[in-house]
């Protein structure tokens, strides 16, 4: 071979093999392309077929039937269809028929609740008045052995001094409880949990938190009930941080608040422990009186949000950290305070200071 044809059969090589990498490039990006979209939509099949079973008819068996025949046919549209392709959009398609009727289903304030929501609370506003109907009070005896009881309370919204954030845990510390309560200078505190409504015989459950199982549910209450029921008969561990918020800021979040209050008396919404829970629906309410609210991971595991908030100093900061939430820890308080009608007053004797409110 002389070298001419020597050199053409090089490049040749090399040329062929260029052309295997760049082919081998192809189908590995392919794989793994491919293999990412069969686990998305592996996920949104489980998502899918859960919800058919949580969501689904009444009749359990039913429920079953159509939630397994949803798994075998999304297995089969992923695994045993050919082309790939051809399977992935009949998914896609399966999974928007489900999406789609997920969606079409409707909460109501029709239903046997149980006697601790059986009533939704609503507000009037007449100048700087605020009437509020249905304010809870309940006397617990056990968690479970209550008289439910509803008052009719007037505030003086000028005379709102600050906001405070009970942070309330049951278990897991990456996961908490979150109560927003309202400071007023010639009264008590009114406090505002954004919970589960839930039914005669039903008990929340994390995982159903996830689908259209509770609707959503502002119980408006005196501390003493939301509070003392946590501490005195479910044993949580309840912290209370006094919030650097200006009453002028507080005054128009409790309005927000009351606006949302009122539009659920009417017009019911959906629970989700994902993205319409105790914590993330109070920023959808401070959103529209700050603006945009900053993302951050512990808005959705909210047991660290206190580390978020003593960051921004809307806690205070005159304290380590570690020694700020010792000192919020309120319970031995709580149970000292019993059902004193100073309540409020007593747990938060010996509080670290409310930050002073950013200057204007």
């Amino acid at each position: 071979m002389d070298k001419r044809s020597a050199r053409f059969a090089s490049s040749a090589g090399r040329y062929s093999t260029g052309i295997r990498l760049a082919t081998s490039r192809r189908s590995l990006g392919t794989a793994v392309l491919r293999g990412a979209l069969r686990g998305l939509l592996l996920l949104l099949a489980a998502w899918a077929g859960a919800a058919l079973w949580v969501d689904g008819p009444a009749s359990r068996p039913l429920a079953g039937i159509l939630a397994a025949a949803f798994a075998a046919a999304a297995l089969a549209l992923l695994f045993v269809l050919r082309p790939f392709r051809r399977g992935a959009l009949g998914l896609a398609v399966l999974f928007a028929v489900v999406l789609a009727w997920w969606l079409s289903l409707e909460p109501s304030n029709d239903r046997d609740w149980q006697p601790d929501v059986a009533v939704l609370p609503w507000a009037e506003v007449e100048g700087e008045r605020l009437t509020v109907h249905n304010v809870r009070d309940c006397l617990y005896r056990t968690e479970l052995d209550y008289d439910a009881r509803w008052e009719t309370r007037q505030y003086d919204l000028a005379a709102i001094d600050g906001l405070d954030l009970f942070l309330i845990y049951w278990g897991s510390p990456s996961i908490a409880h979150t109560i927003l309560s309202w400071d007023f200078a010639d009264g008590p505190p009114l406090a505002i949990s954004i919970e589960t409504r839930k039914e005669v015989g039903e008990e929340y459950s994390a995982v159903r938190g996830f689908f259209r199982q509770f609707e959503l549910y502002y119980v408006v209450a005196d501390e003493r009930d939301v509070i003392a029921l946590r501490t005195d008969f479910r044993d949580e561990q309840v912290y209370l941080y006094r919030l650097r918020t200006p009453p002028e800021r507080a005054r128009l979040l409790l309005l927000q608040y009351v606006e949302r209050i009122n539009g659920l008396v009417t017009r019911p919404e959906w629970y989700n422990a994902l993205d319409h829970n105790c914590t993330t629906v109070i920023f959808e309410n401070v959103r529209p009186i700050v603006g945009s609210v900053p993302l951050d991971w512990r808005i959705l595991l909210n047991g660290y949000i206190d580390e978020m908030l003593y960051e921004q100093g809307i806690i205070s900061t005159a304290l380590p950290f570690a020694t700020l939430k010792e000192r919020s820890h309120v319970n031995l308080a709580a149970r000292r305070a019993g059902a004193s009608p100073d309540f409020s007053a007593l747990i938060r004797e010996g509080l670290p200071e409310r930050p002073p409110p950013p200057p204007r």
